[in-house]
């Protein structure tokens, strides 16, 4: 990425380091010193950071769902996934190391469904 200095300096622009700059509700989306180090970021509409990156090539991404970070992904190959209940507990994570825990909203595949034996409903639940 072309450095913000070097697009000031053509455009004839005057500026000093730092050089900051924050979107509308003052969450900062880029940063540079004069040492030429830049930092950028990008948030979703609740202010999370979904997106960062800077001049010494590193990156990250991030995923959200009600304010909980459901996913993350770095430019080192380290990522986690993470899921929530209605609650905002968590009740399953898995890292790119192998650790996992909880139970993966997958294998309550079943839940919240209802079934009718012997002209009985009932809702099921995972345990």
């Amino acid at each position: 990425m072309k450095k913000l200095s070097d697009t000031l300096k053509e455009l004839n622009i005057k500026f000093s380091f730092p050089i900051k700059i924050k979107d509308a509700n003052g969450n900062r989306t880029y940063y540079e010193d004069s040492d030429g180090d830049w930092s950028k970021y990008e948030y979703d509409v609740d202010g999370n950071t979904t997106y960062y990156e800077d001049s010494d090539g590193y990156w990250s991404k991030r995923e959200y769902n009600a304010g909980n970070q459901t996913y993350f992904e770095d430019s080192n190959g380290s990522w986690s996934k993470r899921e929530y209940d209605a609650d905002g507990n968590e009740t399953y994570f898995e890292h790119s190391d192998g650790t996992k825990g909880g139970t993966p909203r997958s294998a309550k595949a079943c839940e919240g469904k209802i079934v009718e034996i012997d002209g009985v409903k009932y809702e099921l639940k995972a345990l």
